[in-house]
């Protein structure tokens, strides 16, 4: 029998009701005649709020014990929406992350899925129970409890997907697929029926929150088709595979980051204290990006280093920057509260037309260019938060919305 895998995210799983809801959907696609395996996020705000808890008892909570703390809202989640199917008189039953077989390395906060062992996940749907999957969570080889930064529950549903040899991976969210930018800032964000693996994945690692990187590399490696879509809004989805056609600009998508910080160090000891720094940052398992160095040639040999770090998601920033400014010294300048805002799509650096045009519509804004990165399918600029929206409104106008909107595709027709 065919496996299907789907995720609801919190705002599917928000109360009571939706979860009801859910549960029917699940329910159907079982009386289809499919083996159906449930990833869930937890409820609504959940995770916020348990966060919050642990920050009142102090800033910097332990990221062990924070995983501790908030692994328990996809089990309350996973648990209800059991309860919810054999209401619905289907037989389902509920498993952490662990009990699934999802095992990490042992980063905590920010843990990366090593392999997946879904035997207890197959036997049980051999038996013919729906099996809910308790997202975003998984246990290290050394038996700890993990859990796989923001969006994990998307990573969840991909891997068991892969590892079941599933049909299909569908994502289920409050929104009706891919954008080209986020809908809820951009009023005219046109929707993206189909998507490249390789687009999705850099628009996942520029900060977009509809889909996780790690995810998408599962996806990838695996060849499974991801459908993203509403989870009570049916009819538009957009389909994530290989191959997607492209559009003759190149550019398909601008993405924003928040809560981004630039770390500087320039000197002639600079890259002695970038490799210590970098060590320190491993150690506290604090992700990086954008890593950049240069020699200055002259009299006296200089050298300058930089790179990014994604500060909304470290629990404990201040004290990570405090041990950046001990190693790094006077030579280290930290710039905060900053914004990245990249243009998307294959081909875009094949010359430097966009490039140029992003530049200039930047400097007509005033907005201030505190750093800029390419790579094969994405160009960054960062800038003041301050600058944030109206930055992500100007290049989409620019790149985006004034360019003639493409036929329709029919994304269901395209198969891996």
């Amino acid at each position: 029998m065919a496996i299907i895998v789907q995720k609801y995210g919190g705002s599917s799983v928000a109360d009571l009701d939706k979860i009801r809801l859910v549960a029917k959907k699940v329910c159907d696609a079982k009386a289809a005649g499919r083996d159906v395996a449930v990833v869930v996020s937890a409820m609504g705000k959940t995770t916020n709020e348990l966060i919050d808890l642990a920050k009142q008892l102090t800033e910097a909570p332990s990221r062990r014990e924070l995983d501790m703390l908030l692994t328990t809202g996809e089990r309350i989640t996973s648990a209800l929406l059991s309860i919810a199917i054999h209401a619905e008189g289907f037989q389902a039953v509920s498993l952490t992350g662990s009990q699934c077989g999802i095992i990490t390395n042992d980063r905590h906060a920010n843990a990366r899925i090593i392999e997946v062992r879904p035997i207890r996940v197959e036997d049980e749907l051999s038996r013919g129970n729906i099996v809910i999957v308790a997202g975003f969570q998984g246990m290290s080889y050394k038996r700890e409890i993990t859990t796989l930064g923001r969006g994990g529950t998307d990573t969840t549903a991909v891997a068991l997907a892969a590892a079941l040899g599933a049909e299909s991976c569908e994502i289920y969210s409050d929104v009706d697929g891919v954008y080209s930018a986020d809908p809820n800032i951009i009023a005219d964000a046109r929707p993206l029926p189909v998507i490249s693996y390789e687009e999705m994945q850099e628009m996942a690692v520029a900060g977009a929150k509809v889909l996780q990187a790690d995810a998408i590399e599962f996806a990838k490696r695996s060849k499974i088709a991801i459908y993203a879509r509403s989870s009570f809004a049916p009819g538009r989805e957009t389909v994530v595979r290989r191959d997607a056609p492209t559009e003759g600009t190149g550019v398909r998508a601008v993405v924003s980051e928040n809560g981004v910080a630039s770390i500087a160090l320039l000197g002639r000891t600079a890259t002695d204290r970038v490799a210590d720094i970098l060590s320190a940052l491993e150690h506290t398992h604090t992700p990086v990006k954008e890593l950049r160095m240069q020699h200055l040639a002259g009299p006296v040999a200089w050298a300058r280093a930089s790179f990014v770090v994604s500060t909304a998601t470290l629990p404990d920033w201040e004290i990570i920057q405090d041990k950046i400014r001990e190693i790094g010294g006077e030579s280290v300048e930290i710039a905060e509260d900053l914004t990245a805002v990249s243009l998307i799509g294959v081909g875009i650096n094949r010359d430097t037309r966009n490039v140029t045009r992003a530049i200039r519509a930047m400097r007509d804004l005033g907005a201030p260019i505190l750093g800029l990165s390419t790579s094969g399918f994405r160009i960054s600029l960062v800038t003041n938060n301050a600058f944030g929206n109206q930055v992500l409104g100007k290049l989409h106008a620019l790149f985006v919305s004034t360019q003639k909107q493409p036929p329709p595709l029919e994304a269901h027709v395209f198969e891996e």
